[in-house]
């Protein structure tokens, strides 16, 4: 049994999925379903609560998702990830205010604001997004947050990051949910705040993402042939244009951690006041003192990295139903941008594409 982490889908982060179970398959060992051969080597756990797993693109061999009527061979590596980190003490549910957007039977979609941790862990045990959830079902019989098969999220931002998430209420739900973010069919775009003005009204990014060497906190961006980390693609729009900074949309063609936040500093463009990828700098526009004064009232009007998850939609899991969400900027982002409005008003920037 080992502990570990590894990034699968987070939508700037979107999912992460966590290390709970490794070995190397006996040279002796027979041909055998993955579901049988897990039921063996792990405790407290039953062969459905496995075939979920595999299901939900949690069990790996060889470092490739296997369903459960896969039979593993002699050599093979068997891995088990799970969508929350390996943590041995329970959840508990925490009275912390929870905006819902939508909420049925099977699933309820959130609006996280921006400073809320999604998950526990790293020192943030209590007082997150999931013991908020935690709360909101406690009255739910069949809901239990300790038990991450049974429901919960299925994919999640950045703490900084605001905007909407989709929450499991059943097996089934989250199964399905999980499978259309595996497969890419969802539907999520951002609003984000970033540095530099755009030649381009559209474009896209191409690069693997893995974690820098020198900043084991940050991604860092590697050629698509170099073998590091993992393939993305972000694809973005001008909304409008600021002269020393851009409002733009960005849709992800995959979901790899801080994808957006990456990419975007990968191309000479991170977002607004985001500290981990130079962002919070001032990094375009004169040096006079009351620019630079002005640039610290904007910091000060949102301190995180300006992105915000704006739109969402994925097809119900019961209904087979097209659901599609979107939410207003929260308040931070919103007097940002109307900040930068007005100062466009009054500063010649338009032709300024430095």
């Amino acid at each position: 049994m080992s502990e570990g982490y590894i990034d699968k889908v987070e939508d700037d982060g979107e999912q992460s999925l966590y290390e709970h179970f490794r070995l190397i398959v006996d040279k002796g060992q027979e041909p055998l379903r993955i579901d049988k051969f897990l039921l063996d080597k792990l405790h407290d756990t039953s062969r459905n609560r496995i075939q979920r797993a595999a299901d939900a693109g949690f069990i790996y061999i060889n470092g490739n998702p296997v369903k459960s009527n896969y039979k593993v061979k002699p050599l093979e590596e068997v891995v088990m990830m799970l969508d929350r980190p390996f943590y041995e003490n329970t959840i508990e549910a925490e009275d912390i205010p929870l905006k819902v957007v939508y909420e049925d039977n099977e699933l309820m979609v959130v609006d996280k604001p921006a400073g809320l941790v999604v998950h526990p862990g790293c020192g943030n045990y209590h007082g997150t997004l999931v013991n908020a959830i935690a709360w909101h079902l406690r009255n739910n019989p069949e809901y239990d947050p300790n038990d991450p098969e049974v429901g919960g999220l299925v994919h999640r931002i950045d703490k900084d990051t605001s905007g909407l998430l989709v929450v499991a209420k059943t097996p089934e739900a989250k199964s399905k949910l999980g499978c259309q973010f595996f497969n890419k069919t969802t539907r999520r775009s951002y609003n984000a705040l970033v540095w530099g003005n755009f030649v381009e009204d559209e474009g896209r990014i191409e690069g693997n993402i893995g974690r820098d060497p020198k900043d084991r906190l940050r991604m860092a961006v590697f050629p698509p042939e170099s073998g590091i980390g993992k393939s993305a693609v972000t694809h973005y729009r001008v909304i409008e244009r600021f002269g020393y900074v851009t409002w733009v949309e960005c849709i992800l063609e995959t979901g790899r951690t801080h994808q957006i936040r990456a990419h975007m500093r990968h191309i000479g463009h991170p977002l607004f006041c985001d500290e981990r990828y130079g962002g919070d700098e001032i990094i375009r526009g004169n040096r006079s003192g009351s620019y630079k004064q002005y640039i610290r009232n904007c910091f000060k009007i949102c301190p995180r990295q300006a992105l915000h998850a704006r739109t969402l939609g994925f097809i119900h899991p019961s209904t087979g139903r097209q659901m599609d969400f979107e939410t207003p900027l929260p308040e931070d982002l919103a007097m940002l941008v109307d900040k930068w409005r007005r100062y466009i008003k009054g500063n010649d920037l338009n032709n300024d594409t430095i």
